[in-house]
């Protein structure tokens, strides 16, 4: 019975969600939650990393940016076609797991906190070379790249379906991922790694594995970010307004969830959105990052498992108060 309830809950989200559209006729309202979709899909990607094996990074960015960039370069040079989509997501694919095994390779050998500043690091070294006059001709430079879509994603409606779907479609596969018997290695590396490596399971693939999904995943998200605001610049790559922000929707929605990513990122977008329209009367909320400095402390000092965390944590003990007391346990 608990299932069927879960189950039609998600089914009438669902059905909420496709009929966003058509309620709100495009605009703002959509505009903002293809935003949601994709930095909520781009959260959970590194929820996979800092929830799951405790993997911090510093440049999960690095994916997003790159998927974006593959994404617009490509329709860019056919013209905004079909095919050309279907190429620069692969593109970004491939480019993604190069890019994981490379940094895997170089820094999962290394310390939590060494490996966060070489990602760190390597963010940043993508982040100028994005906007370096050199790479011009195919990022140009600071100046960001208009995206040429298909004559059929050239509007507010198929742009919202398409991110929507990409994030139904992975969504489920990572809670399937999650779910597995590697999902369950990759806890236990969390929980504790050097028990883990004395079971005998190889955590030093498990954690290229996770890292080659999880860069994956971004770089999809990151083209899903490049068809719905049809623009790609140097920001994709920007350690305070990306890698930071998905590090701080994944914290406020409850890492080791993978779906609180998502709710995180629907409040930090929302908040964001709604801090720059009161800006134009009042001044001082240009300076909303001072709020969400506020509120990652807030949510890390008394609320530390996130607000999904926090909610499954009650759920549980409710459940557990609930349950009948054993014949046993009375006497």
């Amino acid at each position: 019975m608990k299932s069927l309830t879960r189950y039609v809950a998600v089914a009438i989200l669902f059905v909420l969600l496709m009929l966003v559209p058509m309620a709100a006729g495009g605009g703002g309202t959509t505009a903002i939650l293809e935003q949601i979709f994709c930095f909520g899909l781009f959260a959970m990607s590194y929820d996979l990393l800092i929830g799951y094996t405790g993997i911090v990074s510093f440049g999960h960015a690095i994916f997003f940016g790159t998927g974006a960039y593959a994404v617009a370069i490509i329709l860019g040079k056919t013209g905004g076609t079909t095919e050309g989509l279907v190429i620069g997501f692969l593109c970004a694919i491939v480019l993604s797991i190069v890019l994981s095994l490379i940094i895997a390779f170089l820094s999962l050998r290394v310390k939590s906190a060494y490996f966060a500043m070489i990602t760190l690091a390597v963010g940043q070294m993508f982040f100028v070379l994005a906007g370096s006059q050199g790479l011009r001709g195919l990022t140009n430079a600071n100046d960001g790249i208009s995206v040429t879509l298909p004559d059929w994603l050239n509007n507010d409606f198929s742009a919202y379906y398409f991110c929507f779907v990409l994030l139904v479609v992975l969504g489920v596969c990572l809670l399937r991922f999650v779910r597995s018997p590697v999902g369950r290695v990759l806890q236990g590396i969390r929980e504790n790694e050097r028990r883990t490596l004395e079971l005998g399971h190889p955590v030093f693939r498990y954690k290229v594995i996770v890292c080659v999904l999880s860069g994956v995943a971004a770089a999809i998200a990151g083209g899903a970010y490049a068809v719905a605001q049809s623009f790609v610049s140097t920001g994709v790559y920007d350690v305070s307004t990306v890698s930071l922000n998905v590090l701080l929707m994944t914290i406020i929605g409850g890492t080791g969830t993978l779906f609180g990513g998502l709710i995180g990122a629907a409040i930090i977008l929302f908040a964001q959105t709604e801090f720059s329209n009161l800006a134009a009367a009042y001044p001082i909320f240009n300076e909303y990052m001072i709020v969400f400095g506020i509120l990652y402390i807030v949510i890390v000092r008394f609320v530390p498992r996130g607000i999904l965390g926090t909610f499954i944590q009650w759920r549980g003990r409710v459940r557990w108060a609930s349950q009948p007391t054993s014949k046993s346990s009375k006497i």
